[in-house]
């Protein structure tokens, strides 16, 4: 991994082997960035994604491996009241099957193994910090603005 800021955003490349939430995690803790956006590009090896159950509201996860390339990545990062870093993630990969077919699988990224390189730019918050709270209704975790 490594990585350059440039005026106000970080330009992050993520090597073969590295997690690419990890990496996108240490540069946050390392630039002691709280709350910020994030998108990307790459190709990966390993992947494992979920998607939400309307009816459970839980998150049935899943998992590929291969050679995926990952179309799309778009995150945030937010933090709560003691400052502790979250990361939200969602990612797009396409990958040719056995039969020589193509697909795409995406979701909510959960981990993301770079099979060749990933590049990421990553934009903080100017301002202030975007904090996280227990949605009542859903009980899920959102922006508290």
């Amino acid at each position: 991994m490594d990585y350059k800021k440039f005026k106000d955003a970080y330009y992050l490349r993520c090597d073969r082997d590295e997690d690419i939430l990890e990496c996108v995690l240490k540069l946050c803790r390392t630039e002691k960035i709280l709350s910020a956006t994030f998108s990307g590009i790459g190709c990966c090896m390993d992947v494992s994604l979920s998607v939400i159950d309307p009816d459970t509201l839980e998150f049935e996860p899943y998992r590929k491996t291969g050679v995926l390339e990952m179309t799309s990545i778009n995150g945030n990062i937010s933090a709560d009241d003691s400052d502790e870093i979250y990361i939200h993630t969602h990612a797009m990969f396409s990958y040719k099957d056995q039969n020589n077919s193509y697909h795409s699988i995406g979701g909510h990224l959960i981990q993301a193994v770079v099979a060749y390189t990933a590049q990421i730019v990553l934009r903080p918050v100017e301002g202030g910090v975007i904090r996280r709270m227990r949605d009542p209704k859903t009980g899920l975790t959102v922006w508290k603005l």
